[in-house]
């Protein structure tokens, strides 16, 4: 059977002309297959798609954001040498909205709705013009392990690396709390005219301890998604490459690139590692690379745990 490429290989092949990591992490959230399937019953017909958005403007768009990043990163509001945002989902948002003003849709992000002064309600992630409509978009970035101890493929079964949520339960929150925004009164006076529709847009990658099953029919989830491994600790030696790295969380999104020069050799991953679960439970995103002249690219990437994670993953989910 011939070897399936790699979500990284065509990644590389179409966006390998990028060097800012902001810009490459805006064309990965343009660009990735979808996290869900649209089809599926589960979702009830609200999940969005950013299908085709990558023409030929936008290619130009973006090769030039690249040569001169100036304006996205002013409107990321990040000053030279440095790094201000903490959250991993709302710098992808930061991403997406400035997509959307450049395409003219965006008429406002991050609208916080209240009853009172302190009681928030909820928050619009994004209000958009789709033609003559008005579209409420929820938006998220989400990274998942498959559980895969339990039996099912459910979605209640991929749980977040910090053990916080369940994909199942990620999306309950959106489509009976977050979707329903727009009807609530204390909405009202933040809207121009009636929400035609509300949809959620996913964005993320899925990681399996064995080889990745079609999840589709079970779980909702796209084919075509982005996926990864994960291992315990104790399992790190059947994670084999030329070179490694420790992804910071603000780096999760795109495919690595990094100068061979900051990259890992296994010596210095395996100190990394042990360093890190010392101290922290975190699991760590490693990404493998292979060399290219000086540059070091990502061929998989994989989530290493602590032994006991699995233990702690199934006992999460028994008490959901």
């Amino acid at each position: 059977m011939p070897q399936v490429e790699s979500f990284q290989t065509r990644f590389h092949r179409r966006w390998n002309h990028l060097n800012d990591p902001h810009v490459r992490a805006l064309a990965w959230l343009l660009d990735a297959p979808d996290l869900l399937d649209p089809e599926a019953p589960q979702w009830r017909g609200r999940i969005a798609s950013l299908a085709n958005q990558t023409d030929h403007e936008v290619l130009d768009w973006l090769a030039a954001l690249d040569r001169d990043p100036g304006e996205l990163r002013d409107y990321l509001g990040i000053q030279p040498g440095g790094q201000e945002f903490t959250r991993l989902g709302r710098y992808a948002e930061k991403l997406m909205a400035f997509y959307f003003r450049h395409r003219g849709v965006l008429l406002a992000h991050g609208v916080q709705v209240r009853a009172a002064k302190n009681d928030t309600i909820g928050e619009f992630d994004f209000l958009l013009r789709h033609g003559d409509d008005l579209v409420h978009w929820e938006f998220a970035t989400k990274f998942y392990l498959l559980e895969s101890g339990t039996a099912g493929l459910e979605a209640e079964y991929f749980i977040g690396p910090n053990l916080a949520d369940t994909l199942g339960a990620k999306m309950g929150k959106i489509l009976d709390r977050q979707l329903m925004l727009s009807q609530h009164p204390a909405a009202q006076i933040h809207l121009p005219q009636s929400v035609a529709s509300a949809q959620a847009l996913l964005r993320g990658w899925l990681f399996y301890h064995e080889v990745g099953p079609d999840t589709a029919r079970e779980s909702g989830v796209s084919k075509e998604h982005c996926r990864g491994f994960w291992r315990a600790l104790a399992e790190l030696e059947s994670v084999q490459a030329e070179r490694y790295a420790l992804l910071p969380r603000l780096s999760w999104l795109a495919p690595a690139k990094m100068a061979i020069a900051a990259s890992l050799d296994r010596r210095a991953l395996q100190h990394a590692l042990s360093r890190h679960f010392a101290q922290d439970t975190m699991p760590v995103l490693v990404a493998l690379l292979e060399s290219h002249g000086d540059v070091a690219l990502e061929t998989d990437r994989g989530f290493i745990v602590p032994d006991d994670w699995r233990h702690r993953a199934g006992q999460r989910i028994i008490r959901a």
